[in-house]
């Protein structure tokens, strides 16, 4: 009776932990992906691309962004990639780190840890746009409540930007708990706009037919290509989803998006769709222009909230990265303060936290606007989402032994789709793409240099140290004193055990 109340007693324990971390996952991890619907629409059709709006585009866009989210959110990282984790890490290097188990040759080693240092550091270049595209776009809509706002969105978008970073000192766990109810209600807001505008156009939820997407390509062509670049805009933040694997562990992330995220976000697209149909000028701002006259301002400070909350999901990423990158050896040491006595995962480095605040700020100052900074957004996600399928590739086949067919199957399926997006993201590289470029290059060089400098050190002192055996030697012919109590000696090198002398 006893054993079957403590059972009970854990289970009912275990079962407010999940719902506590998926509450948190909502509010930190799919905060990034779940503010896209205030862009990612009206980019795909910007004047600049040149598609005209007719019920087919409408139709053929919106069944390219349900595919886009259901095959690279839901089924390239929900399913497949989030089974790799190392030690419940999560992110390219925890990945680079399982791909390296499986390999020998130094050739090859060589290559993956390449890889995988290029996918971090393009992952950086990805958590500086991402707060500075998120937030101002966010605050734009203010021009649309009152044009008085016009000449005070750059002020107001730095000034919040601040206010973000100057908060992570708190930790994930408290920034989770402070962010989740509003990003819950957030998706609440944005299912239920998308619901009150399919009720008054149904036919739209046809674009769930893939025929649809595949003629608006075959219509359009080129353009359909361009558009594609922006299509991409509604899953950024999946890779981010991976590298906080380690702060909520994969089940709450998996559970948080199937069961709440997923259906809130394809329900707002498709209102968004719904409107536009019925009235093409709503292109302008799609998402504000579905809210009431009288809930145009209430959304927008709502959308500032979860905008602000959307860039947490990069930053608490770049924190992860930056912990595993310094105990690879590929980074300098840094100040790491861990902000839960629960989960090893939630931490707080504060040298990552004032550089890419500076950085964002840089941003928002420079491009000015969130269409310049879509141009700039894509070329670093899609980089490192192609750098993540090769390195899961290696995975599947050489630790979890699959299949040579079944491996080939899937990593041509996912690299085909990331190829087509970085293609139609590279034709934006003058226009901005080259900013991420430009900060994947200098992380690389980083690690890279740090990484060869340590090997060098670690060579130079191997040298000219003593072995161990004539340590071991010396000490029993010296004699020295013993006092009582147990010693504990660890080495970094990788052909000896901790010691551990009694």
């Amino acid at each position: 009776m006893w054993k079957w109340f403590c059972l009970m007693i854990s289970s009912e324990t275990g079962k407010k932990k999940m719902s506590a971390l998926v509450l948190a996952a909502i509010g930190v991890v799919y905060g990034d992906i779940g503010t896209s619907p205030l862009y990612a629409l009206k980019e795909c059709f910007s004047a600049e691309h040149g598609v005209p709006m007719t019920p087919g585009s409408v139709f053929g866009v919106l069944s390219l962004l349900f595919w886009a989210i259901f095959i690279v959110v839901s089924l390239k990282y929900l399913i497949f990639i989030l089974r790799a984790d190392n030690k419940g890490e999560g992110g390219i290097l925890a990945l680079m780190a399982l791909a390296l188990r499986g390999v020998d040759r130094e050739r090859s080693r060589w290559w993956i840890a390449g890889f995988g240092m290029f996918g971090a550091a393009m992952f950086y270049g990805d958590g500086m746009i991402t707060p500075a595209i998120s937030v101002l776009s966010a605050v734009e809509g203010l021009a649309i409540a009152t044009p008085w706002f016009s000449n005070y969105i750059l002020p107001i978008t730095v000034a919040i930007i601040c206010a973000l970073f100057f908060f992570q000192k708190h930790g994930t766990a408290a920034i989770g708990k402070l962010f989740g109810p509003i990003t819950c209600v957030w998706f609440a807001i944005l299912a239920i706009l998308g619901i009150h505008h399919i009720v008054q156009a149904p036919e739209i939820l046809a674009a769930v037919n893939p025929y649809y997407g595949f003629h608006f390509a075959l219509e359009h062509r080129w353009q359909a290509f361009i558009v594609l670049g922006s299509v991409f805009l509604a899953v950024t933040g999946t890779e981010a989803l991976y590298a906080d694997m380690g702060h909520f562990g994969s089940r709450a992330i998996r559970l948080a998006w199937f069961w709440f995220v997923m259906p809130a976000l394809l329900l707002n697209y498709f209102g968004q769709g719904a409107l536009i149909l019925n009235s093409p000028e709503s292109i302008s701002n799609p998402f504000y222009l579905m809210a009431p006259s009288w809930g145009v301002l209430p959304l927008v400070l709502l959308a500032t909230c979860a905008t602000v909350i959307a860039s947490q999901a990069v930053i608490t990423g770049a924190f992860s990265l930056t912990r595993q990158a310094i105990l690879m050896g590929y980074c300098p040491r840094m100040k790491i303060v861990h902000t839960s006595e629960q989960e090893i995962g939630q931490i707080y480095i504060p040298a990552i936290n004032w550089l890419l605040l500076i950085s964002v700020i840089c941003l928002v100052l420079v491009f000015r606007s969130s269409d310049n900074l879509a141009a700039a957004y894509g070329i670093a996600v899609t980089t490192t989402m192609i750098i993540t399928t090769v390195l899961a590739g290696i995975v599947m086949r050489r630790l979890w032994k699959w299949h040579a067919a079944s491996v080939a199957v899937v990593v041509l399926m996912f690299l085909a789709v990331d190829l087509v997006f970085f293609s139609a993201n590279a034709i934006k590289i003058a226009e901005g793409g080259w900013f991420p470029i430009l900060i994947g290059i200098g992380a690389f060089i980083v690690l890279s240099t740090w990484k060869l400098g340590r090997t060098i050190l670690y060579h130079h002192l191997s040298r000219q140290s003593v072995p161990v055996d004539s340590f071991m030697e010396s000490v029993e012919l010296m004699q020295p004193r013993h006092v009582n109590g147990t010693a504990v000696f660890m080495t970094s090198s990788a052909f000896l055990s901790p010691c551990c002398i009694t």
